[in-house]
């Protein structure tokens, strides 16, 4: 549970072509049409090089290129189309705008020769349950289980469990190995489906400095023929207690990159950051993305904690954070996030959501 001050509003993403855009409008630009190319290359059953081409050619228009790749004009000798040649060569691909020329200095990595069209989709939920409130916690909890149910993700990443919430798991959860990092009063937890992830070994790396009861769950799985490590924390609550939290998270960031560079590393969970925070940390590791940044800050799900929409603490302050986060680092083309949506906005019969906070719903392309 967190609160706090009443956000700044969102700024409008401007549009593209319309006046000088800057540095950020670029980076989004940039993600955008990269993850074109990788939706494109699903779907039609190509590399993303191809993928590349009729988007180009098609004023980044999906349904236009996707039209011209599967109905070519007729006698059209140049049919299917091939990437130019430096596609081939080159390790960058440029996908910004060409007519404006601010653009034409930014260049993104395309993972030229992967096909997504051989890779295995792996989904999970990461969820603040807030098990601390004991207000129609069994409801709120058959919420909970029924959502998980609903969605059947391969992992699960819990923050705020508590000892007989965990139990209540274990029986609703069957299907699913639940590793804890503790055993007593509330603590974070990462749940593997059994048919689809075989454990490894876990680790728990203690917050030295924390107050409340704060550490990191490491779990080490092998999942879709790659092995992963999987992260989960709670990091420190509430806006007085930022230094701490921003330790926290340069230790989640120092264990993500200790991880074999063989392996991907998923961090998903309940970070309390504030944007400004992770600027003052140094921002991400140049090799650890943020999911939702990744997929271009779709609005749907821009808030996990909103107390305008959730109405669980009666909190009469306007507040809208995203709190709960999701980094990953992978292998260059190998793990792709695919989407992004909100868990957890129904509210049940007893008048309250299942949490204070939404969960996160993320699908990722892995690739072998």
């Amino acid at each position: 549970m967190e609160s706090g001050s009443r956000p700044e509003a969102a700024a409008e993403e401007k549009p593209e072509g319309r006046g000088p855009p800057d540095e950020e409008d670029l980076e989004h630009r940039v993600n955008r049409r990269r993850f074109k190319c990788m939706e494109f290359a699903l779907v039609a059953k190509c590399d993303t090089t191809m993928a590349h081409t009729f988007l180009r050619e098609n004023g980044w228009e999906m349904q236009k290129a996707l039209s011209a790749f599967f109905e070519p004009p007729e006698n059209d000798p140049a049919w299917p189309k091939q990437p130019p040649a430096f596609f081939k060569s080159e390790a960058y691909v440029d996908l910004t705008n060409e007519e404006d020329e601010a653009d034409t200095t930014v260049l993104e990595t395309c993972p030229v020769g992967i096909n997504l069209a051989e890779s295995t989709i792996v989904s999970f939920i990461t969820w603040n349950i807030d098990g601390l409130d004991g207000n129609n916690l069994p409801q709120r909890a058959r919420g909970v289980c029924s959502s998980l149910a609903w969605y059947g993700p391969d992992l699960i990443f819990l923050q705020e469990v508590t000892p007989s919430y965990c139990a209540y798991l274990k029986k609703r959860a069957s299907s699913y190995r639940i590793i804890t990092g503790n055993e007593e009063g509330y603590f974070t937890a990462i749940l593997l489906k059994k048919q689809r992830v075989k454990f490894i070994s876990q680790e728990i790396v203690p917050f030295p400095n924390t107050k409340m009861m704060r550490n990191l769950l490491c779990v080490h799985v092998s999942l879709t023929g790659r092995e992963f490590y999987l992260m989960t924390s709670h990091l420190e609550s509430t806006r007085e207690h930022a230094a701490e939290r921003m330790d926290q998270l340069r230790i989640v960031f120092q264990k993500m990159q200790e991880a074999p560079e063989s392996t991907t590393v998923i961090f998903a969970g309940d970070t309390n950051l504030r944007d400004q925070e992770v600027t003052r940390c140094g921002g991400l590791p140049s090799n650890v993305f943020d999911a939702w940044e990744f997929l271009g800050r779709p609005k749907h799900c821009r808030y996990t904690w909103d107390t305008r929409t959730n109405t669980n603490l009666r909190i009469p302050a306007a507040c809208s954070h995203r709190f709960d986060r999701i980094f990953f680092r992978a292998e260059e083309g190998h793990l792709l996030p695919q989407s992004l949506d909100l868990v957890g906005m129904e509210k049940l019969d007893c008048g309250r959501f299942p949490s204070d906070h939404w969960g996160l719903l993320c699908s990722f392309h892995v690739v072998p």
